[in-house]
């Protein structure tokens, strides 16, 4: 599913999409993948920033985040990430986050997509594919000197995508929290009945 950024039910349209698949019992390990020294690039990097501030707060212990401002995850590093990962998880459902280049008409959207994240790609970068899904922020236009591009990227979109992706993100797990918090008490009232 792509979505702008700007449509009203972009935050509603995409936590609803994400739902389904965040229900499993599985442990969830997001992997925000970018650097805050590109403008373009920091995506992935500011939308980890936002979600660890969230999770903190809301104290989820089955939820993992690698990537943000403060510890990018990038091309030097992401092989020893996944490996990181490997050893700290026992089969997590991953989900990579990263920017893209993509069709002028696409910039400002973002997808969410089932499969691996081959990260690098529009930059002619090969590293590891990463994740069970994966968000793309389409940040500028693909084509001619992709590095030049991303770093004339606007910071005001990029930063506005990476709210609003964390926003649709938090949404999804606390609705989820909600509904089995839900559940369990329906349960527990029909036992006392």
């Amino acid at each position: 599913m792509r979505q702008c950024v700007d449509d009203t039910f972009f935050v509603h349209d995409l936590k609803n999409e994400l739902k389904p698949i965040l229900s499993s019992r599985r442990e969830i390990v997001f992997v925000c993948i970018g650097t805050d020294r590109s403008a373009g690039d920091s995506y992935g990097p500011f939308v980890g920033f936002k979600l660890k501030q969230t999770f903190f707060l809301r104290k989820y212990t089955h939820v993992s985040v690698y990537g943000c401002l403060d510890h990018p995850v990038h091309a030097k590093n992401l092989a020893e990430t996944v490996e990181q990962i490997r050893q700290q998880h026992a089969n997590p459902l991953i989900i990579a986050i990263d920017a893209c280049l993509g069709a002028a008409a696409n910039i400002g959207t973002v997808s969410l997509e089932q499969g691996a994240l081959k990260p690098g790609a529009g930059v002619q970068k090969d590293l590891p594919p990463i994740g069970d899904y994966h968000i793309s922020g389409i940040v500028n236009v693909g084509g001619f000197l992709p590095i030049q591009v991303l770093q004339g990227t606007r910071l005001s979109l990029v930063y506005k995508m990476a709210n609003k992706t964390a926003d649709f993100i938090t949404r999804a797990l606390v609705e989820l929290e909600y509904e089995k918090k839900r559940t369990t008490v329906a349960a527990h009232e029909k036992r006392c009945v």
